[in-house]
């Protein structure tokens, strides 16, 4: 998936990582961006449309829906992460209601136009997908469950050539992790690793320095092998059919 000539449509871009984003996209070429967000970004590059976008609201998804006419990629980027100790349901639901059932909705709404341009779904997740963060635990939970949502899209869209990757970066410096008090790798650096493995089809993208140290060991662990294992059974039963 080379970015130069693509459109895009990316979430969550009036600030951090989905604002850099959008710069590297344009860096690269692409031909259209699509930068939705609550508040939209305004830009100064015509190639980029800003779109006023809760992707909690049935409505507003099917608004943007309608203004666009093609897409090649699809980065699912908007995100919450809002402390608490798990006493208070009302937290978890909030945070599945973005990150799982925002990015679960966004790609049902767009995917007749990634089938036909057999484009990608790129899912912002996150390190704590795969060990729960105890600080923000709904987050954690909200990111595990849609990293499972990934690798489900995966297996059930390769056969129409789409192809769905996951980013799992770890602590990046947004206004999202500020009061954090540790290491944390510049938006700009992170955006630039995402779309090297965009380009690259990589099913996982581990895009700073500390998320990549697991890299190796996720790629060839026994976690990654049940998945393609479990991914199979996809085939099989379309061969059934």
């Amino acid at each position: 998936m080379n970015i130069t000539g693509k459109t895009m449509l990316i979430t969550g871009t009036n600030r951090g990582l989905g604002k850099a984003l959008v710069e590297e996209a344009l860096r690269r070429g692409a031909k259209q961006v699509y930068a939705s967000a609550r508040v939209p970004m305004e830009h100064s590059d015509k190639r980029v449309t800003p779109l006023t976008l809760d992707i909690t609201n049935a409505a507003q998804i099917q608004e943007v829906v309608e203004k666009v006419k093609s897409l090649d990629i699809l980065i699912n980027n908007a995100s919450i992460a809002l402390s608490d100790d798990l006493s208070d349901r009302t937290a978890i639901e909030q945070h599945l209601a973005v990150v799982f059932f925002g990015t679960y909705d966004m790609t049902q709404a767009f995917l007749p136009l990634l089938t036909r341009s057999r484009g990608a779904i790129v899912n912002v997740l996150s390190v704590a997908a795969l060990a729960a963060l105890p600080v923000v635990p709904p987050y954690s939970i909200a990111k595990a469950a849609a990293f499972n949502l990934t690798q489900s899209l995966r297996a059930l869209l390769a056969g129409q050539g789409v192809s769905v990757q996951a980013v799992l970066p770890g602590p990046i410096d947004t206004e999202m992790s500020r009061s954090l008090d540790i290491p944390k790798a510049p938006p700009e650096s992170v955006a630039r690793a995402i779309f090297d493995g965009v380009e690259k089809g990589e099913e996982e993208i581990f895009p700073d320095p500390m998320s990549e140290s697991l890299a190796e060991s996720w790629r060839s662990g026994a976690v990654k092998e049940l998945e393609r294992q479990n991914a199979t059974l996809v085939a099989a039963e379309g061969d059934k059919s």
